[in-house]
């Protein structure tokens, strides 16, 4: 169903190609938005740009690795040719590589930082400058339940969504005088594809432990996305706010 709410903006969401990327970028072009579609699976991305113009939405496609500072100025500086302006910036690109860290190699460390927290600081710092200029934005970025509560296997990436976390809290108090906002979404444990790696008996055993009784949908985590990048949350600034079932409350 399109709404209007995002009528007129223009909104970045990185690693959309699929599963919770996806499903924001969707519903936020439904909302109104014309989006700039990024994911380092140019097919993906392709596949994605078509649905969102079928919605009568403009799609800008940007490959590439939001880790990499010369891919995010390659994106930025199309998004200032194509649109001039960037109003919303959702952080969404992540990958893991896990391991107990008796095991854990500097290469899967330095993998999963790149992305998850050297990608949201480029990523921010080149937002912030143009949304700095047209005294506008929304950011929302991406962190995890695993930053608050920690995971067997994971401190690179626990490490890397705490990070998150404190960008946040940190940009919020920056770009409040120039009316950008700065929240963070926390997903608890979420049906996607990087889930689905998963032994099934596990994702039982975790389900159990969800007082709502099920996991949760990347639609789930759209609809928060598209409340916080809306006017309609223009107090809400520097939150961290968890959409997780009640898994961790």
């Amino acid at each position: 169903m399109n709404d209007n709410l995002l009528s007129g903006k223009t909104a970045l969401i990185t690693g959309c190609g699929r599963g919770i990327g996806k499903a924001i970028a969707l519903t936020l072009a439904r909302a109104g938005a014309d989006i700039v579609v990024n994911d380092i699976d140019q097919n993906t991305v392709q596949d994605l740009a078509e649905e969102i113009m079928e919605l009568g939405r403009k799609a800008l496609v940007c490959c590439g690795s939001v880790g990499l500072e010369a891919d995010i100025g390659a994106m930025f500086a199309r998004i200032k040719d194509e649109f001039g302006h960037l109003d919303i910036l959702v952080n969404n690109a992540g990958i893991t590589r896990d391991n107990l860290i008796a095991k854990m190699t500097d290469l899967e460390w330095d993998q999963v930082m790149d992305v998850n927290l050297k990608g949201v600081f480029y990523s921010v710092r080149a937002a912030a400058e143009m949304m700095k200029e047209q005294a506008y934005g929304k950011i929302v970025n991406l962190t995890s339940v695993t930053a608050l509560t920690g995971n067997i296997g994971q401190v690179n990436y626990a490490a890397a969504k705490a990070g998150v976390i404190g960008i946040t809290k940190t940009l919020a108090r920056e770009l409040a005088r120039y009316k950008v906002t700065v929240n963070a979404v926390a997903p608890g444990f979420i049906d996607t594809p990087m889930s689905a790696a998963i032994p099934d008996d596990i994702k039982q055993t975790i389900i159990k432990g969800i007082p709502l009784g099920r996991a949760g949908s990347p639609q789930d985590i759209a609809n928060l996305v598209k409340f916080l990048v809306s006017n309609e949350s223009a107090y809400i600034t520097g939150q961290v706010i968890s959409c997780n079932g009640g898994i961790y409350i």
